[in-house]
């Protein structure tokens, strides 16, 4: 038995996620081609006071178009002609509002990073969620990149006990501190790492941050993030029996292939892979940071 591809809608199309889950998806010929789905409907949206956002709408726009993709002139009338939505709006502060607008139709619904920028946000969205059975997901791509998850399976039952992350750390007035690109590396510690953060201490000067975090079971992970210099993504998972090297650029697949494959499958099942709740710690992690960040103290997640 045969099962018509899902139809996938786009809310947001100011950010490169958009034309590139749309390619993954729509094009059979991409050599990481994810199946199950076509983007089919998207709404551009934007942010008028996001430069980043308003500046790539319509060039987005035509690539999504040119992708055979209906354009039209709300989020609910995206929600009203798919199976699935991908939020993939750039500005974590609109997330909500959006939410709240295709909420009656009961879509699951994946929320691109960051998934708010406030962790009051998130958990309302999250129980909003809950209160109306709609499967949802959001988190970075980089959660799933391959030689992260290569590295995890390569663990083995060394138990472990710390891990750093290193990554661009670029600053967006819009979304602030750690929310615009310190979200991939955060993502990355709690996927090894797991919920249960007590507390958070940043360091922080002009070019770099060291964001280090405590967790309940005495684990200590820190992120680095980078303005100058080294603009790659990497780790090292520590473990009782050895230290691992985690270069997320050296697999072939991309972080967005992986990360789609996850998503559909939780359009397909209603099952989501992330814990809500490790989600919301995620944001709040990010919020403490930047508190830490201002006033150079530990903060309590």
């Amino acid at each position: 038995m045969t099962h018509s591809p899902l139809r996938i809608g786009i809310i947001g199309i100011d950010s490169s996620h958009a034309p590139t889950f749309t390619q993954l998806l729509n094009d059979n010929e991409h050599p990481f081609h994810v199946t199950g789905g076509k983007v089919t409907v998207a709404y551009p949206g934007g942010s008028p006071d996001f430069e980043m956002s308003y500046s790539r709408i319509e060039g987005f726009t035509t690539q999504l178009r040119d992708r055979g993709v209906t354009i039209v002139d709300s989020p609910e009338e995206v929600a009203a002609n798919c199976d699935g939505i991908l939020m993939t709006s750039v500005d974590g502060r609109i997330h909500l509002e959006q939410f709240r607008r295709v909420l009656s139709y009961r879509k699951p619904i994946f929320i691109d990073k960051p998934m708010t920028v406030s962790s009051a946000e998130a958990r309302e969205i999250i129980a909003l969620a809950q209160q109306n059975n709609i499967p949802l997901m959001s988190c970075s791509s980089l959660r799933y990149a391959e030689e992260l998850t290569i590295a995890l399976h390569a663990a083995d039952n060394s138990p472990i006990i710390g891990m750093d992350c290193y990554g661009p750390m670029a600053l967006q007035a819009t979304q602030p501190g750690l929310f615009w690109y310190g979200v991939h590396t955060v993502e990355m510690l709690f996927r090894v790492l797991g919920k249960n953060c007590l507390h958070v201490t940043a360091a922080t000067t002009e070019d770099h941050d060291v964001i280090t975090g405590v967790w309940d079971n005495g684990v200590i992970g820190t992120i680095r993030g980078n303005r100058k210099g080294n603009g790659q993504f990497g780790a090292l998972i520590h473990q009782e029996s050895r230290t691992q090297f985690v270069d997320v650029n050296k697999h072939p697949k991309p972080y967005y292939a992986s990360l789609l494959e996850k998503i559909m499958s939780m359009f397909v099942t209603g099952s989501p892979e992330i814990d809500a709740e490790e989600t919301v710690q995620i944001i709040r992690f990010m919020e403490a940071a930047n508190e830490s960040r201002q006033t150079g103290l530990t903060v309590n997640l």
